[in-house]
């Protein structure tokens, strides 16, 4: 589980990358800025519950161990 939830944050970190290219910083409202704009905040969005869940389950493993 360690290693897929290390994959999935490297490719959410390689989306936010991505959609960072497509915005054009003059107009990041309009257009398909305004869609790269919503992918990065999503891909951030992915990124945090998965550090949240890698962290749990590191929690979970400590109290499991006492």
């Amino acid at each position: 589980m360690k290693i897929f939830t290390t994959i999935l944050i490297v490719i959410a970190i390689g989306l936010v990358i991505f959609n960072m290219t497509m915005l054009d910083l003059n107009k990041p409202f309009e257009g398909n800025s305004m869609i790269a704009l919503i992918g990065v905040v999503a891909s951030f969005c992915a990124v945090f519950i998965l550090l949240i869940f890698k962290m749990s389950k590191k929690i979970e493993d400590k109290l499991k161990n006492q």
